[in-house]
């Protein structure tokens, strides 16, 4: 009885360890079995015989049925692997991806999928995406390249466990990172004026922008000054006061030291200045309220006299008449300009557990991190949709170009990007749709004050994201309609130490720390 009691106890206990090794098969052991002999490491196909995984994918307005893009029906030919296509409309995507992740049946992959911070370290370390460092640094070297050559894409995505759970669209092109500041050059030379350097100069051309009648029309009608929105209006021109978002937040970094400047004294300088404008009408008093719809009007319209944006396609038909400026210097010397991390979209590919082919599935979204791969995802086939300019760029052909639908809807039909959010690299050499040379000349205003590096936002652990959803719940919301108070003169700058005080019993300190400790864990 001794024998076979002490053999049961011992089955037990292998048992156990079984299946435990299964529950914790999405840590780094999960890709330690190796990959078939089906698998091929280098060229194409990726395996010999065909394979088929399931994605699931958001599709955004442009987009037509993945399963019909000539992009994906073409890489399937090279890869020999069959992509099963959920493409989710954008709309409703959010509700639809959070009961993929609570389903018992899995994709294989997320795709285009916008899984945030939260989600990926909620479902890593639950085991529902696997860790993807070793799969990366064994398989796709294309990635590997590009960790190297920028070090603070892997810092901005490695998890507090040290594994990396999710990858994002990697933009080296500045000019894909920032909104170039436009100024009506034909109003300037009308009015003989000169691009305003300083805070003084901006205010005397856009006070002439008002009230000189610049587009000649007898009416005042101009608009000196608008922003898409309060996020940009807050960040644009903020740099001339020293103040740069850093880590997805109001905060500078200095000396390795996490600065939280919503409450700094600099601020409240900028928020006087916009005051003024605001005053005097020449900034848009629309800016706080007004629909995209009402923006991309007033750019299109030509009767804007300084805006911000991305690149000159949203207003093609009056581009002639505007060109790039750069920052203006601010009060205290300062002359920084924002822009995008370099790992700009987070959570754009991730692998499930539910995944039998993680090698293979590595190296087909590896490709895309390419020039040759990234060329491929953007512009298609060469001949069908692209042809090659003679400086060796990339160019759609003119059936896309002068498509009734639009040239984003029209490269929707073939490729995933339109729209945002695709796991991609996006260099100069395949960004003309959004680099023309008038962007190109604007972006060349900007390059020398773009802060260096741009510090991604950080992944917490899930106890301290929900502190910090917590925290920046009401400092955000408290943030945003005191400065929108300010600039509009509803809340008095005698006010402002009372601001200070509320953000202060908020919290803004133990959010700070926050940041601090994440700074130190990642790029110290």
């Amino acid at each position: 009885m001794k024998k076979v009691y002490t053999y049961g106890l011992f089955l037990l206990m292998v048992c156990l360890i079984i299946s435990g090794c299964s529950k914790n098969k999405s840590n780094q052991d999960y890709v330690s079995e190796g990959p078939s002999e089906n698998f091929n490491k280098e060229g194409f196909p990726i395996v010999d015989e065909e394979i088929t995984l399931n994605f699931f994918a958001r599709k955004s307005p442009p987009n037509g049925p993945y399963k019909d893009m000539l992009v994906f029906q073409e890489y399937e030919k090279m890869t020999n692997m069959k992509i099963v296509w959920d493409d989710v409309p954008q709309d409703g995507f959010t509700e639809r991806k959070n009961l993929q992740f609570s389903s018992k049946k899995l994709p294989d992959a997320f795709y285009k999928a916008s899984i945030t911070q939260l989600e990926a370290i909620k479902y890593g370390t639950s085991g529902i995406l696997i860790p993807l460092e070793k799969l990366i640094e064994d398989y796709a070297p294309n990635l590997t390249k590009l960790f190297n050559q920028y070090p603070e894409i892997k810092a901005s995505i490695t998890a507090p466990d040290g594994h990396i759970y999710a990858i994002p669209a990697i933009l080296t092109l500045n000019s894909a990172r920032t909104d170039k500041i436009w100024i009506n050059h034909t109003w300037l030379d009308k009015l003989g004026l000169q691009e305003p350097k300083n805070q003084d100069e901006l205010e005397k051309v856009l006070r002439a922008f008002k009230e000189d009648d610049p587009n000649g029309n007898g009416e005042n009608d101009e608009i000196p000054l608008t922003f898409r929105n309060w996020n940009q209006l807050m960040n644009s021109m903020s740099g001339s006061w020293g103040l740069i978002n850093q880590m997805g937040y109001h905060l500078n970094v200095e000396n390795d030291k996490v600065k939280i400047w919503m409450t700094d004294d600099r601020l409240k300088d900028y928020l006087q200045f916009l005051n003024k404008l605001y005053k005097e009408e020449l900034l848009d008093r629309g800016v706080f309220t007004q629909e995209e719809s009402i923006f991309v009007g007033n750019m299109s319209s030509g009767n804007l006299g300084m805006f911000w944006n991305q690149a000159p396609d949203a207003f093609d038909k009056v581009k002639e008449h505007y060109s790039g400026i750069s920052p203006i210097v601010g009060p205290y010397g300062d002359q920084l300009y924002p822009s995008s991390p370099i790992a700009r979209d987070f959570g754009t590919f991730a692998i499930t557990s539910s995944n039998k082919y993680p090698y293979e599935t590595m190296r087909w979204i590896d490709h895309f991190y390419s020039e040759e791969g990234s060329i491929f995802l953007r512009y298609g086939i060469e001949g069908k949709t692209f042809y090659y300019k003679e400086d060796g760029t990339p160019e759609s052909n003119d059936e896309i170009l002068n498509d009734e639908r639009g040239i984003g809807v029209a490269v929707g039909q073939f490729s995933p990007y339109p729209g945002g959010g695709a796991p991609q690299l996006v260099t100069e050499r395949n960004a003309s749709a959004i680099n023309p040379p008038l962007a190109q000349e604007a972006q060349e205003k900007l390059d020398p004050y773009l802060a260096k590096p741009i510090y991604g936002t950080p992944l917490f652990d899930e106890k301290t994201t929900k502190e910090v959803d917590r925290l920046r719940q009401d400092i955000d919301l408290y943030y945003e309609e005191s400065t929108s108070k300010f600039i509009t003169g509803d809340l008095s700058f005698e006010k402002w130490d009372e601001y200070v005080a509320t953000l202060e019993g908020m919290g803004i300190k133990r959010l700070e720390e926050i940041y601090q400790e994440a700074y130190d864990l990642n790029y110290k």
